[in-house]
């Protein structure tokens, strides 16, 4: 009579067990993301792909996931937990792309679209006492 009811309780444990898995499961989504040229749409191959979670207030936590697209741009990951979601995303030649996203239910596939750099403009164009006389010297002339 003893073993059945150690069995029944160690049934009972196990099957309290699984059931506290699966709501912890329930609780984590699947991210999946295509990283595509915005000019031409083809794939960005070997992007890096950098999750953070981010608190209430929005700071972001320490830490983090990277993960590297492959030759398609794709990547994913399953176990990205419910809540704010900080993605940036890098790669050489183009834009860093960051956004927040919210994260509330089990599957989410994100297409980012990255961009090349833009002419960076500055207010401290060619001065006129920036120029640089290369023609040398005439023989005998004083230096300047």
């Amino acid at each position: 009579m003893n073993k059945l009811v150690l069995a029944m309780f160690l049934a009972l444990l196990v099957l309290a067990g699984t059931a506290r898995a699966q709501d912890e499961d329930e609780s984590v989504a699947a991210m999946s993301f295509v990283i595509l040229r915005d000019n031409n749409g083809k794939p960005v191959r070997n992007a890096s792909v950098v999750l953070h979670s981010v608190n209430k207030h929005g700071k972001q936590a320490k830490g983090g996931l990277e993960l590297k697209a492959d030759s398609d741009g794709k990547c994913s990951y399953d176990g990205v937990p419910y809540g704010t979601v900080r993605v940036q995303v890098l790669a050489p030649g183009f834009q860093t792309y960051g956004q927040d996203y919210d994260v509330d239910k089990p599957m989410i596939a994100l297409t980012i679209k990255l961009k090349r750099p833009e002419e960076q403009y500055s207010i401290y164009g060619d001065q006129q006492n920036d120029k640089k006389d290369d023609t040398p010297p005439a023989s005998g002339a004083k230096p300047k």
